[in-house]
């Protein structure tokens, strides 16, 4: 029996060895050879190197197979590509590897759109949900992911999951001291960045209570310590300080200009501007002026594959912007806008006309004089053109032209007889910048900005009862270069240092034409800076830290000042951050009311160098510590600071009382704290924002030394919320606040010698002011590249008459008449937007 089982499994292992040999040796027919033999049964003919099939051995293909199928065969016998070039040719490739991804960030795990990823020569850009695919020959071909901010990935592609389309993460360099350190600290799309100072990215905004569009300055004033005491973005009082001491950037270009609409509206376009940056304390040293503030805007920094852009309109302005490639190299910007009041009139032009015309010479009609023929236009353009000639070479050309200008006619009857003359306002801002930056080696970089900005303020005003026309302008044009030069000694410390140069020239006219009078008068300022920061950044990203010096020097007055800057952050248990700044800053120009109808009462502001004696140079001294707990969607942050200002003038302070025409220099100082906490959940924010503020003038040649400042707003709270749902956004917003500071006249006496006789020094206070505000908008989709965007908004949705001035001018030998000026009251907006990529 044994003997007859060894006997059958002696066959059966024969068997399967002839079957096993056969099939070995059906599988050893050269692919050279079924080709021929393919090509006289189908008719075509296979066009291939030698190298690339002589030694491969396949198994043939079943001859029932049609020409398809059996090229499919082939395929996965041999792992190469079959391509038919036509219908009798067929050419024979080494398959290509294909790999795609999404890029996103590790820490924020957002999507990163227009990260270039290169495979050699070929190459290719994500896009705007950081999608990328990209062919390799080789599993050694190296791919290289290159942006800025991020550490560049090689590898190559056999590291790289090539049968899925996977997530792959990018993490911040290391050097980018900048980095978020809390998202969403607001609102998405507002954020703190390890400097200190907080940043609003309108490619991630959501929506704020009350704007219908993500205007630029509007937007900051959401954040504790930030008020407008006006309701204006052409004053914004950052900690105390008045207006003149913001520093404005556009792509670092300084700016004279803020606001369209006499400052009603942001004249900077959010759809071409993609971040503003806010420093309240601890600017770098490449940062100088903005004694109280530095607010930066900034514009994209990436080339755009592909066109997009939009257009909308709003009860106030019509708009538009368009990106467009040229080439794989470069892009250009494009945007403009416009008032359309030429074309009709809406009840949100009317609110804001009304607004800023109040007890102007524009609003005048008396029994004597009437206006008629009011118009108001304003506009504005800007450009940019960016260019890459290479990975480590970015270059950037940015100009911007912004315009705002009224008119109106000034009817009289003189001697019987009807005379009309027209009275004009104009405001005009063009600048232009070129940026250079270039990394040289993988720690070494550099930075070189040159531009040119000028500003012009002119009106014209004329008198028909005393047949008298009066000129006046106020011009500053400015020349600044910047180089700065970043060298990464270790992979946590980064030093930089840099040059700067500003020319600053400043222009006054008077004109008056009976009796004839002329007064001219310019001057100019150059500056020099020298600054050097070490940056620190530890390897757990726990400890941020930025020591800096600055060495200015002043050719006209032959001055030096020594400016150190300080920012230092560090997280520590769970969730918790302390952060410490501090700066010492000054600025040469400061602006100046020279008497109330200036400008038509309009615009009430002109700017003037400091002469280093009745116009003193501004300098200041700020220090702040803050603490933050986030944790869980919860985030608690509360800052106290202390800030000192000398060099200020009773000019720059829009005193409207007793010191109106009175010059002479003091100082102020601010302290207090800015409290935010915010709650985040899955689709909605809710936020409470608290600041209380305590600052006081300081000037020894008045006869009240010390009193509290113009801009002392003792406590301020918003309380807010916004809710997402798909593509559906809600925003509502209460804002209450202090009154302003004012002084008023001493009751039963407030006419002396035909002027009015004051009491003590910003002693009263206008009623707390209260508004709510709401705000919605909805986007859907026309198609796979085109999207509408409609919204709608509504200021001060109570209509409180909130006071926001108040001063007084005789009216008869004893008594003093007042006027006041109130806020917006209930003002509606709606858009409408197509957006197109």
């Amino acid at each position: 029996m044994n003997k007859r089982l060894l006997i059958l499994l002696y066959f059966v292992l024969a068997f399967n060895n002839y079957t096993i040999t056969a099939q070995e040796v059906q599988s050893t027919t050269s692919l050279p050879s079924i080709l021929v033999e393919l090509q006289e049964r189908f008719g075509v003919q296979f066009n291939y190197a030698s190298a690339l099939v002589d030694e491969l051995q396949v198994i043939p293909p079943d001859t029932k197979l049609s020409l398809e199928q059996t090229i499919d065969h082939l395929k996965t016998q041999s792992n190469l590509d079959f391509v038919l070039v036509s219908d009798s040719i067929i050419s024979i490739k080494k398959k290509r590897l294909k790999l795609c991804g999404y890029l996103l960030d590790v820490q924020s795990n957002e999507a990163l759109p227009y990260v270039t990823v290169k495979n050699g020569t070929r190459g290719t850009i994500t896009n705007p949900e950081g999608y990328f695919e990209i062919e390799a020959v080789h599993a050694t071909d190296v791919i290289q992911i290159r942006h800025i901010g991020h550490k560049t990935i090689q590898r190559e592609v056999k590291f790289f999951n090539t049968t899925k389309c996977a997530r792959i993460y990018l993490i911040p360099e290391h050097e980018q001291l900048e980095e978020v350190i809390l998202y969403q600290y607001l609102i998405r799309g507002v954020d703190k960045l390890g400097n200190g100072s907080l940043q609003i990215d309108f490619n991630k905004f959501s929506i704020l209570p009350g704007l219908i569009e993500e205007d630029v300055l509007q937007s900051v004033q959401a954040l504790p310590g930030i008020q407008s005491i006006d309701e204006t973005v052409s004053n914004i009082n950052i900690r105390g300080g008045s207006n003149d001491q913001n520093l404005i950037t556009w792509d670092g270009i300084k700016m004279y200009q803020s606001g369209h609409f006499f400052g009603l509206i942001s004249m900077y376009n959010p759809h071409m501007t993609q971040k503003v940056e806010l420093h309240k304390n601890g600017s770098g040293v490449g940062d100088t002026d903005g004694v109280s503030g530095t607010i930066a805007m900034k514009t994209k920094d990436y080339i755009n594959p592909e066109i997009n852009g939009s257009i909308g309109v709003n009860l106030i302005d019509a708009n538009g912007f368009v990106d467009a490639p040229l080439g794989q190299k470069a892009s250009i910007q494009i945007s403009a806008r416009k008032a359309i009041s030429n074309f009709i009139e809406t009840p949100t032009y009317t609110k804001y006309f009304d607004r800023i015309a109040q007890d102007t010479e524009i609003e005048k009609n008396t029994a004597t004089e009437k206006n008629s023929d009011i118009g108001f236009d304003f506009h504005d353009a800007s450009f940019r053109l960016l260019f890459h000639p290479s990975d480590k070479d970015r270059l950037r050309v940015n100009f911007i032209y912004t315009a705002n200008e009224v008119s109106f006619n000034e009817n009289a009857l003189v001697s019987g007889e009807v005379k009309e003359r027209q009275s004009t306002l104009n405001q005009m801002s063009i600048a232009g910048g070129i940026q250079y930056q270039r990394d040289w080696t993988e720690t070494l970089d550099s930075e070189l900005m040159v531009y040119e900005t000028d500003y012009q303020l002119k009106a014209v005003n004329a008198n028909i009862l005393d047949d008298q026309r009066f000129l006046q302008k106020n011009k500053v044009s400015e020349t600044g270069v910047k180089l700065k030069v970043g060298k990464k000694i270790t992979p946590h410390l980064k030093w930089t240092n840099g040059y700067q140069l500003m020319e600053t020239k400043v222009t006054n006219l008077d004109d008056v034409d009976d009796p004839e009078f002329k007064l001219l008068e310019a001057e100019v300022l150059r500056a020099h800076g020298i600054f050097s920061e070490i940056g620190f950044l530890s390897d757990d990203k726990a400890t941020r830290f930025n020591l800096g010096m600055r060495f200015n020097h002043l050719d006209k007055f032959k001055k030096q000042l020594w400016e150190p800057r300080l920012s230092f952050n560090h997280g520590f248990g769970k969730g918790f951050t302390v952060e410490v700044l501090g700066e010492f800053k000054h600025q040469n120009t400061s602006q100046v009311i020279n008497f109330q109808n200036d400008f038509l009462g309009v615009e009430k502001r002109r700017w003037q160098l400091s002469d280093n004696d009745s116009i003193p140079v501004i300098t200041s001294k700020q220090i702040s510590t803050g603490l933050s707990y986030n944790k869980n969607g919860w985030l608690a942050n509360a800052v106290a600071f202390y800030k000192k200002v000398n060099g200020i003038t009773t000019q720059s302070q829009s005193f409207q009382d007793r010191y109106e025409y009175v010059k002479t220099a003091g100082n102020y100082d601010a302290k207090g704290i800015d409290v935010l906490l915010r709650k985040q959940l899955k689709n909605a924010s809710y936020w409470l924002s608290y600041a209380t503020l305590k600052s006081d003038y300081y000037f020894k040649d008045l006869p009240e030394p010390n009193f509290p400042s113009n801009f002392d707003i003792t406590h301020a709270v918003t309380v807010g919320t916004n809710y997402t749902l798909n593509r559906f956004l809600v925003a509502a917003g209460l804002n209450w606040r202090t009154g302003k500071p004012y002084t008023h006249p001493v009751a039963a006496d407030e006419v002396n010698d035909d002027a009015v006789n004051f009491g003590s020094a910003n002693s009263s206070r206008h009623d707390d002011y209260l508004r709510l505000d709401v705000s919605a908008k909805y986007e859907f989709k026309w198609g796979e590249n085109t999207k509408t965007q409609i919204g709608v908004a509504a200021w001060n949705v109570l209509n409180r008459d909130n006071t926001i001035n108040t001063f007084y001018r005789p009216e008869t030998a004893t008594n003093a008449k007042e006027y006041r000026q109130s806020s917006l009251g209930f003002t509606p907006n709606a858009s409408i937007r197509l957006i197109f990529n």
